[in-house]
């Protein structure tokens, strides 16, 4: 567990170095205007997949889906469910 967390470690520092360079390189008003623009594509894009997934629920969920309508269960020739009151058990049900 040590090893990995060692690993992730230097991996984020590795990072962290190589980004600060890369943005060390560029004046203040670039940096700003990198920042707009990728707030503004990113910001786009996750309204996009919002609206997207919003319009887009349940659109062809009834094609897909069959319904069947409850069918009546088949039951027994008895007038009665009390198992006692049935004639195949030896009692008449006119007692």
């Amino acid at each position: 567990m040590e090893r990995k967390r060692n690993y992730i470690e230097k991996v984020q520092d590795w990072a962290d170095e190589r980004l600060r360079r890369m943005c060390g390189r560029i004046t203040p008003g670039k940096r700003l205007a990198v920042i707009l623009v990728m707030f503004l594509l990113f910001g786009g894009l996750s309204v996009y997949i919002t609206v997207s997934s919003i319009y887009h629920i349940g659109k062809r969920d009834g094609q897909r889906l069959q319904i069947e309508h409850i069918r009546q269960f088949p039951l027994h020739g008895g007038d009665s469910i009390n198992p006692l009151n049935r004639p195949e058990y030896g009692r008449n049900t006119e007692e």
